[in-house]
């Protein structure tokens, strides 16, 4: 049987952008998901969740596990998990030389969040550069507060291992994203309530009678795209505010 291509682009995409390559190389170090998962200050549960996440984007198994107690027994790295974390040191070295380079010119006034969005591959046209102010865990999900620049607040809802996998903490610079079809624009006096409600100022708003797209200015001059209904009123100038759900709101690291 063929042994599957490895797909250490799709991999390593993502590797600055959480833990889930240092579990993979603690687990081939002490041989344990659990102790692994105890070194990297995760649970064993977002350990195996980062490792098949992996997996995934790599296109091949990278952990093989021997089945044992509630510990999870033993476990060692296939040979597409080692090429895994070789390529991974060759790109954080490459990384490192080019960061150096920039510092040199000046470049380190850039804005990391805003310069590593740059690389960011998504669908969702809605990227905001913020931090995180605060984490309150709710049941199995944690609920962050996060800060735009012009200091306004933007709320996801997120599982405790993603919160985990990310390392999120207060005073951390992230990408706040989320699809232009999960914001709902309207005048703000037509506004329903909710936690995540962004008021600014329409730059775009479409034409159809049935509402279509509205593009804001938020205070702090950041973009945000959504769509308004029918009847909406605005128009360009128009005070306007966004509504997004929590859960819409996804958390991207900066790297």
């Amino acid at each position: 049987m063929t042994s599957p291509q490895l797909k250490l682009a799709g991999a390593l995409g993502h590797e600055l952008a959480d833990k889930r390559i240092d579990i993979l190389r603690r687990i081939g170090e002490a041989g344990s998901i659990s102790e692994a998962a105890r070194a990297a200050g995760v649970s064993y549960k977002a350990a195996w969740q980062a490792i098949d996440t992996l997996s995934n984007l790599a296109g091949a198994t990278l952990v093989e596990r021997a089945v044992g107690g509630s510990g999870g027994g033993g476990a060692h790295l296939t040979p597409a998990g080692r090429q895994l974390l070789q390529a991974a040191d060759l790109m954080r070295e490459a990384r490192a030389q080019v960061l150096a380079k920039m510092s040199r010119g000046g470049a380190d006034q850039l804005d990391a969040p805003g310069l590593a969005a740059l690389g960011l591959r998504t669908s969702m046209r809605n990227q905001l550069p913020c931090r995180v102010k605060a984490l309150k865990p709710q049941g199995q999900a944690i609920r962050v507060e996060l800060v735009l620049p012009d200091g306004g607040s933007l709320f996801s809802r997120i599982t405790r291992e993603s919160a985990q996998l990310l390392g999120l903490q207060a005073g951390l610079p992230v990408l706040a994203l989320c699809k232009a079809t999960a914001v709902t624009v309207a005048a703000v006096s037509k506004a329903a309530a909710g936690r995540n409600l962004l008021h600014g100022h329409a730059t775009r708003v479409s034409r159809a009678a049935a509402g279509g797209e509205v593009a804001l200015t938020l205070p702090g001059g950041l973009s945000l795209v959504g769509f308004a209904g029918p009847g909406c009123g605005l128009k360009v100038g128009s005070a306007a505010v966004a509504c997004v759900d929590e859960s819409a709101v996804v958390i991207a690291l900066a790297g």
